[in-house]
């Protein structure tokens, strides 16, 4: 029983994680934020002279990280939605 107890909090902390990230990905702030700084990632990417590789490479890190914010985010409602269909699913077996 505790095992079962353990593994409905752990669902419920995923459910908030995805409620939560839900509610950044909805902000129109955070997308302002984050789409300015993506495009100033990438212009200071395509600004960048071919011989500076190592602003180029910091450039492309400081992109891709912010990309892997997002789709992290993204993850998280993802897995919050498969929780809440896999209970619904379960309940409607009782």
């Amino acid at each position: 029983m505790t095992e079962a107890i353990s593994d409905q909090n752990d669902e419920l902390k995923l459910i908030d994680s995805g409620n939560d990230a839900e509610q950044l990905l909805q902000n129109e702030t955070f997308n302002r934020t984050i789409n300015g700084l993506v495009e100033a990632s990438w212009q200071a990417f395509a600004a960048s002279a071919p011989e500076d590789t190592s602003g180029r490479e910091r450039t492309h890190a400081h992109y891709r990280a912010l990309v892997d914010i997002v789709h992290t985010l993204q993850q998280r409602v993802s897995v919050r939605d498969e929780i809440l269909a896999n209970n619904d699913n379960s309940s409607g077996d009782e």
